[in-house]
């Protein structure tokens, strides 16, 4: 990111939830965005990487990544072989109608997100499985036979499910090093900043608590991450108010509990980042 440019929302979803088979010959640059929605991706050729909150994830073909809803990310795509993917939206309401009490549907992104790490890759058996469970989903969509959209629901729910059991159980792509790129440093304070919103996460203080100079914090951040500290910070408080708006939690009340002190400031904030007030937005 440059000074002044922060991550925008990329992508609309209306259905409970949609499936792109996408193949690019020509390598497309795709600034940091975000989406309201929660979203996997299967690689099935070419070469791409993904940062996603500070990690570089290198795929590799049947590869499935899990990007919850408001993780900041950008795909970088190595033009020297085609890209071919499924991309599947998956509406948050849709997700929460199909979850059962104790076992919801979109607890492998809370699992993904808890861990920091949101790749998951299988043997070769599994990847054999889940070829064939997109294929008979995207044969559900694609048909106007009787039944069709409840099978596509059902086959989506299956395909979660097997999402859900697999990333409790498999974790070869963290233990294999060569399948990403992390920080350590860096991916403690996002961490830290993650769950402490509220708090003064200015430059110093956190520079102070983590034990860095200023300088070289905000250096190894941007390299990190490609935006600043202080855009990061602006980014994730402004989505968490929108969550908490859309929630109920009264405006005032959210821009205090993501750590804005001055009502004037996050109403700018806000407008330019959404381009509505937040009433409209809830």
């Amino acid at each position: 990111m440059t000074v002044g440019e922060t991550a925008s929302k990329r992508g609309y979803l209306n259905e409970d939830f949609r499936l792109f088979h996408l193949k690019d010959s020509r390598a497309q640059k795709v600034d940091y965005h975000y989406h309201e929605f929660d979203k996997l991706i299967l690689l099935l050729g070419g070469k791409a990487a993904y940062l996603v909150e500070g990690v570089t994830y290198f795929l590799q073909p049947w590869d499935i990544l899990l990007v919850q809803h408001n993780l900041i990310h950008r795909p970088i795509i190595d033009p020297s072989e085609p890209y071919e993917r499924v991309v599947i939206y998956l509406g948050r309401d849709w997700l929460a109608a199909r979850s059962d009490p104790g076992e919801a549907l979109d607890a492998c992104f809370d699992a993904a997100r808890r861990r920091g790490f949101h790749l998951l890759r299988t043997d070769a058996e599994r990847r054999l499985q889940y070829m064939g469970a997109v294929q008979r989903l995207e044969e559900a969509l694609r048909s106007t036979e009787f039944g069709a959209a409840r099978l596509a629901d059902t086959l989506c729910q299956q395909l979660l499910i097997g999402v859900n059991r697999d990333i409790l159980r498999d974790r070869t792509a963290q233990e294999e090093t060569d399948s990403y790129r992390v920080d350590p440093k860096i991916e403690e304070i996002l961490r830290y900043i993650a769950g402490n919103l509220d708090a003064d996460l200015t430059v110093s203080a956190l520079a102070g608590r983590f034990y860095l100079s200023r300088y070289y914090l905000m250096h190894r951040f941007k390299a990190v991450t490609g935006y600043t500290i202080h855009q990061y910070i602006s980014q994730k408080r402004l989505l968490r108010a929108g969550e908490l708006i859309r929630s109920g939690v009264p405006v005032m009340k959210a821009a205090e509990q993501v750590g804005f002190s001055e009502y004037s400031t996050f109403l700018r904030a806000f407008r330019n980042t959404f381009h509505m007030n937040p009433r409209e937005f809830r």
